[in-house]
């Protein structure tokens, strides 16, 4: 590297071809690593580095005192070094300082800013990072995808109302025993946090006064959110605090997912990504208009060489600095799938048991050709990357579009729902007994293993289960709420397909009807946690769901082809479901597994094989003991409304 001395700054000189950022054409690795370094400090110097337009007039580095307010202490000009490169290197220790780009469209921190001042205005210069070296790398062991039990959270939700949290509605909240405690004994091994990078609708100098987002308006997307810390001022703070949170979660042998969302940013104009290359990032349409398949107003380019680099380097780097166990990529169906390959490319030489799941769907048409996207129905393409499967969740539910109709649950049982049942039951496989002409949104199979399908039944997105129950059920009992909530989570838990959970959802958690409460209030999305009091049959069987599946093999499959040699559905009268795993089924220790899932309000019988059985779930009640809840001998057996039977020989 050479290096020019003017003025007293350092300029170094790279030398590395970079025309290929415009042209299109692949990169080297080096030297597109090399621009997301927009910062790189020692006690002697600070190099900064930009990705800008060559053809700009200047591109300039503010140095502050503070992470708000005030005037620039120092003004540089950076200098032009290599196609679309500007780089300057500032003598002098500058610890604890702030820093901003500017090349005319307004002040930015850069888009690979690591750390950040309050409200992510300005980027911040420390000279150590808190947590990288002294705490334990570890990972909790998943040897596969299909091992799983996915808990979504939102950090205030979740402890925003428990009454002895020290730090409620904070990262440092699941470093609390009690918070390590539900999760250990609900028996979930993946927490997936909502957006916890730096965002843009709350904020971070109002903390005492209520605000409430789900944080899906990226900003800083290489930094944790300050809201979530003690102290948004001090930009270590959040990186130790969320460090913290990792590894108290890892110790509990509970992995972290990180939500992303790379498909569109708060706005544009303002965007950190407009400010330094103007519309390098976003798509257009043939006409010109910024293209809007993330429905809020842009959609981010990931096809472009830089923005695809731009988020392989991220993931890397929340890997790397935060020990991230995994993403799920928000509107995945907006990215390309080039791009989506890459990133597990990428992550798999790191660590292949990274996981990866996303939305199969855009939120409206997108700039490219659903044919190049990552949709659901191109999950075949992406081999190692999950998606959810609307299927199941809306057969068990009712349709999203519509709040007050049924689904299977509520009574409704033409051949779509149950046939999307069956689908997901099977994780979205080819499957001999499954015509996929009558499944809800795919016609043909989408996974080719198991592991490549999410199977829910709620998430934070529109009504959480009991409110949609309720919505769609006119009169339902609190009796029949509670029946038909854990009939529904039986289908998901003994899916094989990877489960999925909404937070609450074991406390029987309402949102009081809202259906998008994005910017609700506490008293809306809080967890009440006096429902583990009220309803413990409800935790305890949840608790007992995830260990049935823990603990044995024949639901978690993981092989489309084991999947098809042992599982077997069963015939069974309209409103219900069952299926046979047999055969030592994954060399589950049990010979036989049957699950009969009835949602009828009468009881029902099937005929299984004869056989003499013990009886492990029924009738709302789940007992994992060695003689279960009881035995039960013949070839007919007999299912309570509303309930699941498990039963085994």
């Amino acid at each position: 590297m050479k290096t020019l001395l003017i003025a007293g700054i350092m300029l170094a000189l790279l030398p590395c071809n970079l025309s290929a950022h415009v042209s299109g054409e692949e990169v080297k690795p080096s030297c597109e690593s090399f621009f997301f370094d927009e910062m790189t400090y020692s006690p002697v110097e600070t190099v900064f580095k930009l990705f800008a337009p060559d053809g700009v007039k200047q591109v300039l580095v503010r140095i502050y005192k503070d992470g708000e307010g005030g005037k620039a202490q120092k003004t540089i000009k950076m200098r032009h070094v290599g196609k679309d490169l500007w780089q300057v290197a500032v003598k002098g220790d500058l610890a604890g300082r702030f820093y901003t780009f500017d090349m005319g469209k307004g002040e930015t921190p850069g888009v690979f800013a690591k750390a950040v001042g309050v409200n992510g205005k300005r980027g911040a210069i420390l000279k150590t990072f808190p947590g990288s070296k002294e705490w334990d790398k570890r990972r909790p062991v998943i040897k596969s995808p299909a091992d799983l039990v996915v808990y979504e959270m939102h950090h205030r939700d979740f402890s925003v109302a428990r009454r002895e949290s020290k730090y409620p509605g904070k990262y440092l909240a699941l470093t609390e025993p009690w918070a390590v405690q539900h999760l250990r004994d609900l028996g979930v091994n993946a927490v997936h946090i909502l957006p916890s990078y730096d965002y843009g609708s709350v904020d971070e100098t109002r903390l005492s006064q209520p605000q409430y987002n789900w944080g899906y308006d990226p900003v800083n997307y290489n930094v944790p959110e300050g809201g979530y810390s003690t102290n948004p001022y001090d930009p270590a703070c959040r990186i130790s605090e969320f460090k913290q949170m990792v590894e108290s979660l890892h110790k509990a042998g509970i992995a972290v997912i990180l939500d992303v969302v790379y498909n569109h940013t708060f706005d544009i104009d303002h965007s950190n990504f407009q400010r330094t290359y103007p519309d390098y990032y976003y798509r257009k349409t043939p006409e010109g208009y910024y293209s809007n398949g993330s429905g809020c107003g842009n959609e981010t380019a990931s096809e472009q060489p830089m923005m695809r680099r731009f988020m392989i380097e991220s993931v890397k780097y929340w890997v790397n600095e935060y020990h991230i166990d995994g993403f799920r990529f928000d509107l995945m169906g907006v990215h390309d799938i080039a791009t989506m390959n890459a990133i597990r490319k990428a992550l798999d030489e790191i660590d292949p048991t990274i996981f990866i799941y996303g939305e199969g769907w855009s939120a409206g048409g997108c700039a490219l050709p659903n044919n190049q996207l990552g949709m659901k129905a191109n999950i075949p393409q992406m081999p190692g990357i999950a998606a959810f499967s609307d299927d199941i969740r809306d057969a068990l539910r009712g349709p999203f579009s519509d709040d007050t109709k049924c689904g299977w649950l509520g009574g409704s049982y033409n051949n779509k729902e149950t046939e999307s049942l069956k689908a997901g039951i099977a994780g979205m496989i080819a499957h001999p007994q499954i015509d996929y002409s009558k499944v809800n949104y795919s016609s043909k199979p989408y996974a080719m293993d198991p592991t490549q399908m999410m199977s829910y039944v709620s998430c934070h997105d529109d009504m959480c289960l009991v409110d949609r129950l309720r919505a769609s059920i006119p009169g339902i009992t609190d009796e029949e709420l509670i029946r038909l909530d854990l009939l529904a989570q039986t289908a998901v838990f003994t899916s094989q397909g990877v489960p999925f959970m909404l937070s609450g959802e074991e406390l029987l958690r309402s949102k009081k009807g809202v259906h998008n409460s994005y910017e609700s209030p506490d008293s809306i999305n809080q967890l009440d946690w006096q429902n583990k009091l009220r309803y413990p049959q409800v935790f305890q069987y949840y608790k007992g769901l995830i260990q049935l599946r823990k603990q044995h093999p024949a639901f978690r499959l993981g092989s489309a082809d084991l999947v098809r040699k042992h599982l077997e559905f069963l015939d069974a009268p309209e409103g219900v479901v069952a299926y046979r795993l047999k055969n030592f089924a994954g060399r589950d220790r049990w010979r036989d597994i049957i699950v009969v899932l009835n949602s009828t309000r009468q009881e029902q019988q099937i005929a299984v094989p004869e056989g003499k059985y013990t009886v492990v779930c029924a009738n709302g009640v789940i007992s994992l003991a060695y003689r279960g809840i009881s035995a039960v001998e013949g070839n007919t057996v007999t299912v309570s409304p509303q309930s699941a039977l498990i039963i085994h020989n």
